[in-house]
């Protein structure tokens, strides 16, 4: 076999191995060549690959969250029952976290997009490709969602109160919070429950798609062919088209927007009964919150997980706010967040995010925050995870005598839940039920603020070392959660060494 057919560097070889299995138990054929489609431009934690032989080509999908594998495996077949153009499932292994879809080739709707515009001018064939992807979107919300097994849906059945928690937490407290936008607190927590109240009131007994977007949409043969919507569920109408008119760096000329969505209303209007008025009340607070939403993404994968070229998207979807602000008046009052999108749509510091070079992960420091003429080399930060039953609070043996402990054990705790007894904070499973919670959201981007605060002044001053200690009842869940996730951060940081000790997973030999 070619050496060509080896695993990427970023997958493991026994996980090709699963999907080479699938593709010549599908094509009765050995694979020859296997080359990796999605890196760190990915904004997901799958690894896609496309297996190739003579006249076979199949793309696999790598992803150790088997909750979102097996809805997008009945999802897709359910809407190839629809006789929507979705991928053939060809196989799968949900135990391996592994299935094999068919190829449907290298052109996103966004690259076509990006190909044939110069500036507002965007060429007919681009916008024949979205009205016909418009008028398919119905079909996946109404007709294809009329006899969907909702059940199957991951993580949540519906965008209900907690999904809506969830992405305005998302957007607070990793893009608000990490781009220094100041706010009040509690006024955005009463604009948030008033925009949620509002946002629950529009019809909601569709398919929402979640993530319908430029590049979730494959044109082959200049078809649209539909991919990602494995977090889909139960919910209103109005996001997914404002997902995809308001698309950040697809950057639509208001226009075209107004066309297509005119245009969407009238092929909507042959599945149900709907007046343009009624839509359009609800319409622009659903705009606002899926920019939320992708604004709190690029925060976590850009300022957070410290990937830049997450937020060069950034002065796109300000562009996209600056003219709802001129242009959109909501029917309900949310003066606090309205107050907080109009000192985005000024931030110099953010606009410079488009073009910030590469390997920069942070707005330059304004003025007030003084750089230091120099930075000593390294610091050695010490992060450690520890029972507060069964451990002391870990001691700081290098006599620094600094640093930080936090006390998790106020946080919703995945040890009183049987299923969780023998995992640890680094299974996935762990990890996902802890995500779901806005609290431990808040905890970790509280503590990992204060921890920036002095990495970087124990940096300027010359010291050596800083130690992190998270502690929880067992030691096992919360904590080992809490301490992988800083030690991710700062891992990404320069001249910051990062030491990670799990007390008592060490005990238990895990």
């Amino acid at each position: 076999m070619d050496s060509s057919a080896h695993a990427p560097d970023n997958v493991k070889p026994d996980s090709i191995d699963v999907l080479k299995r699938l593709f010549e138990r599908h094509f009765r054929r050995a694979v020859d060549h296997v080359q990796p489609l999605q890196g760190e431009l990915g904004g997901s934690g799958r690894n896609i690959v496309r297996l190739s032989a003579p006249e076979a080509s199949a793309v696999g999908v790598l992803y150790d969250v088997r909750g979102e594998n097996a809805a997008f495996l009945e999802f897709s077949r359910h809407f190839r029952r629809h006789g929507l153009p979705v991928p053939e499932i060809y196989g799968e292994d949900l135990k391996a976290g592994a299935y094999l879809e068919e190829d449907l080739g290298d052109i996103t709707l966004f690259q076509f997009l990006s190909r044939n515009r110069s500036d507002e001018e965007i060429a007919t064939p681009v916008i024949e490709a979205y009205r016909r992807v418009l008028e398919l979107l119905p079909r996946f919300q109404v007709e294809a969602g009329r006899d969907l097994n909702y059940r199957i849906c991951y993580p949540r059945p519906s965008f209900d109160r907690q999904s809506i928690s969830w992405d305005l937490n998302y957007f607070k407290y990793y893009f608000l919070k990490l781009a220094d936008v100041p706010f009040s607190e509690q006024a955005l927590e009463a604009d948030f429950g008033r925009l949620t109240r509002f946002l629950l009131s529009a019809p909601r007994d569709y398919f929402l798609y979640r993530d319908f977007q430029s590049r979730n949409v494959m044109l082959r043969e200049g078809q649209p062919y539909f991919l990602d919507y494995q977090g889909g569920r139960k919910g209103a109408l109005h996001y997914d088209v404002a997902s995809l008119l308001y698309d950040a760096k697809a950057d639509l000329p208001p226009s075209l927007r107004q066309h297509l969505l005119d245009h969407y209303l009238q092929h909507l209007a042959q599945f149900i009964e709907i007046s343009p008025d009624e839509f359009m009340h609800h319409y622009y607070a659903f705009v606002y919150i899926r920019i939320m939403q992708a604004l709190g993404a690029y925060g976590f994968r850009g300022f957070y997980e410290r990937k830049p070229h997450f937020l060069q998207s950034v002065p796109f979807a300000l562009r996209n706010l600056a003219w709802l602000l001129r242009n959109v008046e909501l029917p309900l009052a949310v003066p606090t967040l309205l107050s907080a999108f109009r000192t985005m749509t000024t931030s110099k510091r953010l606009q410079r995010l488009a073009s910030q070079p590469e390997g920069m992960a942070a707005p330059q420091p304004t003025p007030r925050e003084p750089r230091a003429a120099a930075i000593p080399n390294h610091l050695l930060l010490r992060i450690f995870s520890f029972s507060f039953h069964q451990n002391s609070i870990p001691k700081d043996e290098t006599g620094h005598g600094g640093g930080f402990v936090f006390d998790a054990r106020g946080l919703p705790n995945p040890g009183r839940e049987e299923r969780f007894k023998d995992l640890t904070g680094k299974d996935p499973e762990v990890v996902d039920y802890l995500k779901q919670y806005p609290a431990v959201d808040r905890f970790l981007a509280d503590a990992t603020s204060m921890v920036e605060t002095n990495v970087r002044s124990y940096r300027e001053r010359g010291f050596g070392h800083l130690m992190v200690s998270f502690g929880c009842t067992g030691g096992q869940h919360r904590s080992v959660y809490l301490a992988e996730r800083l030690a991710a951060h700062f891992k990404e940081q320069p001249c910051v060494a990062v030491r990670l000790r799990h007390l008592q997973l060490e005990q238990l030999g895990k």
